[in-house]
């Protein structure tokens, strides 16, 4: 039977919201006690653990609230396929200091070429490291902020969005905006502007812009926020799926292709 006192620390630790103490501290006191370790070893084990996994919960509650829709980090981007894209920039990005300066960064290029995984690869490193992320689509958050919009909750959701640390808008450009959300688009950027930071992904080049937002003037009030404090990430070249697909494919074994018995 469990004595009184051990109801009482587990009890306490609970109240003290120390789930990695509570689930640690006998085996560890057992592995301190067969290394000889004195009570301060102990307790500087615990506190360290709790303070991990603690850190490891963060980051996993950061990335749920960010909204990506796959988690993909740099790691697993193949540089080699994108030439044109700055590998020493993009990893230095990933330290996110830019974060800190209020920079922008978008990334420009041809459909299929790698934008949204670089996107997602560098939110990813900006929940690693305590910030708060939210990732969409250019044409979702358009279809947001004019619900909002309709069921007067548009205050709220525009706090929301500007209260974050890295806004990634991914896909600018492969659906049209309408007037309203064109306008509704530029309000947000244009609340972030110099409060936090903005990653774009575009298959446009600037020039095209006017397409989207349908205003020569607002495509320009636009740009000339975004791009007054910004890193470009050029990532032009054949679609990456295609060649990544073609150089796995190169390492899969030949198929033996059998008679069938008769």
């Amino acid at each position: 039977m469990t004595d009184a006192p051990q109801i009482l620390l587990h009890h306490h630790l609970k109240k003290l919201r120390l789930p990695t103490f509570q689930g640690e501290y006998a085996k560890q006191a057992q592995l301190c006690a067969a290394e000889n370790k004195d009570h301060v070893h102990y307790l500087a084990r615990l506190c360290e653990m709790e303070l991990i996994d603690r850190e490891r919960r963060m980051i996993e509650r950061r990335i749920k609230a960010a909204k990506f829709p796959s988690t993909k980090s740099l790691d697993s981007f193949d540089f080699k396929i994108i030439p044109s894209l700055n590998k020493p920039l993009t990893m230095e990005l990933a330290r996110c200091d830019y974060v800190d300066r209020k920079e922008n960064i978008i990334a420009l290029g041809p459909s299929g070429t790698g934008k949204t995984h670089i996107a997602l690869g560098l939110g990813l490193a900006a929940c690693q490291r305590g910030l708060k992320v939210r990732f969409t689509t250019a044409a979702a958050l358009v279809h947001d902020l004019i619900e909002a919009q309709d069921e007067r909750r548009l205050q709220r959701l525009q706090k929301q969005l500007t209260s974050q640390n890295l806004l990634i808008i991914d896909e600018l450009g492969f659906v049209p905006l309408s007037k309203s959300g064109a306008e509704l688009l530029f309000e947000v950027i244009s609340q972030c502007y110099e409060r936090g930071s903005v990653i774009i992904t575009s298959n446009l080049p600037f020039d095209e812009w006017t397409e989207v937002f349908g205003s020569e003037r607002l495509t320009g009030a636009l740009l000339d926020r975004l791009t007054h404090h910004v890193h470009i990430l050029e990532m032009n070249g054949e679609s990456y799926r295609l060649k990544h697909s073609r150089k796995n494919r190169q390492y899969e074994s030949p198929r033996v292709c059998r008679r069938p018995s008769t």
